[in-house]
Formats: C-alpha cells, sequence, structure tokens
C-alpha cells in the first residue's frame, strides 16, 4: 500500500489499517489519529511531524523510521512496539501506554514521555537528553548504556529498572526511590537528587561530582571508589556506608551523618573549617562483612563463602566442584569440567563481593594428583592472563573433601 492509496482510505473513514505493508512510506505531516496500526510494518517510513493522536500501535514496526516532531500522544493499546533505531526526537509521547516497547538505540533527544507506561520496555543505548519523563512508569525497563543527560525523572516509577552504566549527568531524580538500586560506574555529575533514596544501593565508582544530594539518604550503601567532589550532602545520610576509596574533595557535608553514625560539623575544635576528605578518613574503621550468595554452593561446615575485610579485601573459601543448583559434587571423574566448576563458582561468589577476577592477588589450588596440573592449568588460564596472573601456590594433599579432584580459593583486593 502506497502513501496515497492508504490517505484516500483515511479521508474515507476507514481506520483499520491492521498487518499493512507500509515499509518507507512517506507520511510527512499527515493527520492519522486514531488509526490501528497493530502489526504493521513501517519500517524506515518518513513519519516526520505526522498526527498519531491516541492511534493504536500494538506490535507496530517502526525500525529506523524517521518520526521528528511528531505527535503520539495519548496513544492506546500499544505494547510491543519496535522502535529500534528510529528518531523520535521532540516527539510527544506523554501519557502513552507502551508497555513492552523496544527503543534500542532509538534517538529520543527532547522527547516528551510525561505520564507515559513505559513498563518492561527496551531502552538499552537510547538517546534520552533533555526527555520529560516526569512521573512516567519504567518500572522493569531497561536503560542500561543509555543517555539521560539533562532529563527530568522527577517522581518516576523505577522499580526493578535497570540503570548500569546509564549517562545521568544534569538530570533531576527527585521524588524517587532508588533503594538497592545497581548503578555502579553511572555519570551522576552535576544531577538533582534532593530527597531520593539510595538505601543500599550500589553506587561502586559512580560519578556524583558537583550533584545536589541535600537530604539523600545513603544509608548501607556501596560507595567505594565514587567521585564526590563538590557535591551538596547537606544533611545526607551515610550511616552506614561504604565509602572505601571515595572522594570528597570541597564537598559540603553540612550536618550530613557520617557512617559512624556522627553528624558532621564543618567546624574544628581550633575554629577552622574542616576539610570534608580528611575528616571521612576518620570515620573509615575497620569493618568485616560475611559474603552469602545462591549462585555458589552453601558452607557444610564452620565457614563462609567469603569474607569481605575493612572494605577492601575479600578471602574466598576453597572451591570444590559442587553444582548450587544440585547441591553435589558434579563430573567425579574429569578433572577439566570439575576446574571449570571450581571456577564458575569462584567467579559467583567474587561478583557478589564487588570483586572480578582482575582483583584476584592470591590463589592456591589443591590437586589429588599432581599429573592433573597440566590440565587445571589450563582451564585456569582462562580466567587469568598471563602478564597480569595473581601470585599462586598449587600443593597435591592426600585427599580432598567428597573426594574431589581440585579445590581452589583465592584472595581479591577492591
Amino acid at each position: 500500500m502506497d502513501a496515497e492509496e492508504l490517505l484516500e482510505k483515511y479521508a474515507q473513514g476507514h481506520r483499520d489499517f491492521k498487518s499493512a505493508n507500509l515499509r518507507g512510506i512517506n507520511l510527512r505531516g499527515a493527520d492519522l489519529s486514531d488509526i490501528n496500526l497493530t502489526s504493521a510494518n513501517l519500517d524506515g517510513a518518513d513519519l516526520d511531524n505526522v498526527n498519531l493522536t491516541k492511534a493504536i500501535l500494538y506490535d507496530t514496526k517502526f525500525i529506523r523510521a524517521s518520526l521528528t516532531g511528531a505527535n503520539l500522544s495519548y496513544l492506546l493499546d500499544s505494547s510491543y512496539v519496535n522502535f529500534n533505531w528510529a528518531d523520535l526526537s521532540g516527539t510527544d509521547l506523554s501519557h502513552t501506554t507502551l508497555p513492552n516497547a523496544s527503543f534500542h538505540r532509538t534517538n529520543l533527544d527532547n522527547t516528551k514521555l510525561s505520564g507515559s507506561n513505559l513498563s518492561s520496555a527496551n531502552l538499552t543505548e537510547a538517546s534520552l537528553k533533555n526527555v520529560n519523563l516526569i512521573r512516567a512508569d519504567l518500572s522493569s525497563a531497561n536503560l542500561s548504556g543509555s543517555n539521560l543527560a539533562g532529563a527530568d525523572l522527577s517522581q518516576a516509577i523505577l522499580n526493578n529498572a535497570t540503570l548500569k552504566n546509564t549517562d545521568l549527568q544534569r538530570t533531576r531524580i527527585r521524588g524517587v526511590d532508588l533503594s538497592q538500586k545497581t548503578l555502579s560506574g553511572t555519570n551522576l555529575a552535576n544531577a538533582d537528587l534532593v530527597g531520593v533514596s539510595l538505601e543500599q544501593a550500589n553506587l561502586q565508582e559512580a560519578c556524583l561530582q558537583g550533584a545536589n544530594l541535600e537530604r539523600t539518604n545513603f544509608s548501607s550503601a556501596n560507595l567505594m571508589l565514587a567521585n564526590f567532589d563538590g557535591a551538596n550532602l547537606k544533611k545526607a545520610n551515610l550511616t552506614g556506608a561504604n565509602i572505601y576509596g571515595a572522594t570528597f574533595k570541597n564537598a559540603d557535608l553540612t550536618g550530613a551523618i557520617m557512617p559512624n553514625g556522627q553528624v558532621y560539623q564543618p567546624n574544628t575544635s581550633e575554629g577552622e573549617i574542616g576539610q570534608p576528605e580528611t575528616l571521612l578518613e576518620k570515620v573509615i574503621f575497620m569493618t568485616r562483612q560475611v559474603i552469602k550468595t545462591d549462585n555458589a554452593p552453601a558452607p557444610v561446615g564452620p565457614y563462609n563463602q567469603a569474607i569481605a575485610a575493612s572494605g577492601k579485601m575479600i578471602f574466598v573459601a576453597g572451591q570444590i566442584a559442587i553444582d548450587p543448583r544440585l547441591g553435589d559434587v558434579v563430573y567425579t571423574d574429569d578433572v577439566k569440567k570439575q576446574t571449570e566448576q571450581v571456577m564458575a563458582n569462584m567467579a559467583a561468589i567474587l561478583t557478589a563481593s564487588g570483586a572480578k577476577f582482575e582483583n584476584v592477588v592470591k590463589t592456591t589450588v589443591f590437586l589429588a594428583d599432581m599429573n592433573d596440573f597440566a590440565v587445571v592449568n589450563t582451564v585456569y588460564a582462562q580466567y587469568f592472563p598471563e602478564e597480569t596472573a595473581p601470585a599462586r601456590a598449587c600443593v597435591q594433599v592426600s585427599r580432598l573433601p567428597k573426594n574431589v579432584l581440585v579445590e581452589i580459593d583465592c584472595i581479591a583486593v577492591i
């Protein structure tokens, strides 16, 4: 169907264009409000400035289509619509219903999405600069790698949303609950998070430079190696937070609750202004955290899977070839397969500790038979490149737990 035929039918009152093949069609500036395009294919279409208000776009495809300046507000049942690689910059998508929609690498710069339902949407690597997402529902949405610089997410719903490596610099995120969120490595420079709850959130290596964090709740959060330089942390709650390696140069911590529960006072006993980074060094005290994960075998004796000491050293208990899903030893006669299971268990524990194999500094390998060394070493080398491999000891023992063929423990530093 070409543009002329579609517009003629639309003018005659026809609204149902289900499953229509409209690839590459040029409908720029057309008024198509209330149209039903369920399962239609508009890949590569030119729809700039088109009016699609109250349209039905269920399972409709707009891959690489251009919809700049279009009006798609108040869309009706438009689940599973596919806008991958499309250009929707400046589009009005406010108050739309788009659950499970796909916007992978879509250009949504300056788009209006206020009050829209984007639950379970795929927004990976999308560009959402200066987007209006006020009161939008982004529950269970995947925003990994997306760019939300300058966006307004005030009062947005982000339950179970994925925000890993998302660019949130200069964003406004007031009135949002980000408790227990994984925001490691996220760019939140100059963002406005006044009063936001980040309780137990993972902000390891996040950048919050110059951010407005007044009255923000960071209790029990992972703030290791985070950058708070120049940030406003007045009356923020840092109770129990892990701030090992974090920087607070020129940060304002007036009235903030420190990790040790004490309230920060800007004036020292000598009447001079205290430096936040100096005073914070005093509250980095010895900690000992037990690491537990269901993705590795549960302890069968008086030990834990791993211990994080002083917030920087992780001691992983010796791992054997137990599959945590089965709770029993696997590959009883195959040392290669056993070693692979051991390394998988170790990887799970390191991940639960906030570490990676590259953070491991020492390992010990226990073998039931030293003749298996070459096979074990082949698997081991896949995880530790020779140039950066940790120190290691390898010994043969008379017997290992449950008669396994290999056991490995490690120490990691983060």
